[in-house]
């Protein structure tokens, strides 16, 4: 049975290479991967005063996040950075109680048209996830920066720069023996 994963989109752009590398990801690993993308466009901005009775495409996009069995973020990189509605996002899912990432297996996936493929928003990512109230259980050592994706996606968003096929079968690979070995740890 394939792993249950929600993968949300950092990207706000209807042409977003980190959307096409997502439905990439999906096609080619349907057999173990069960990938749904999450867009974060419409998010009403966090704000205190709503928290607790947030709007109803805030409690959709938690709900979706929660019925996963692990999660996948697809980073783009905006000003050395994550963008703003990724952060929006990540704000909601670390308020109202319900703990919604906390130790969901998960990994990153990032590309730009750059050639550092978005490393410093990865980077600033982790470190956010690294709070208490989201804490997500991410695989370690397997960071996927994809430089000039222009050049190694074609007009179907299909990956055909065989090099960065490799490394993301491996990754997959590696994430799946990790996801076994989170859920083996917690049922122990």
């Amino acid at each position: 049975m394939a792993i249950r994963v929600k993968a949300i989109i950092g990207s706000t752009s209807s042409t977003s290479h980190n959307l096409k590398l997502i439905q990439y990801m999906k096609n080619r690993y349907a057999d173990q991967l069960d990938i749904s993308p999450v867009f974060v466009n419409d998010l009403e901005m966090f704000s205190i005063d709503i928290e607790n009775t947030p709007p109803a495409n805030v409690r959709k996009f938690k709900d979706n996040i929660k019925d996963s069995d692990a999660v996948l973020f697809a980073v783009p990189e905006y000003n050395f950075s994550i963008p703003g509605a990724l952060k929006n996002a990540i704000d909601w899912l670390s308020r109202g109680g319900d703990y919604t990432l906390q130790n969901k297996p998960g990994f990153i996936v990032g590309s730009s048209i750059g050639v550092f493929g978005s490393i410093r928003a990865q980077m600033h990512l982790r470190e956010i996830l690294s709070n208490p109230a989201l804490a997500p259980t991410l695989l370690p050592g397997n960071e996927v920066y994809i430089g000039s994706v222009h050049e190694k996606i074609n007009e179907a968003g299909e990956l055909i720069d065989q090099a960065t096929i490799d490394f993301l079968d491996s990754v997959v690979k590696n994430f799946i023996a990790f996801y076994d070995n989170t859920r083996n740890t917690v049922k122990a």
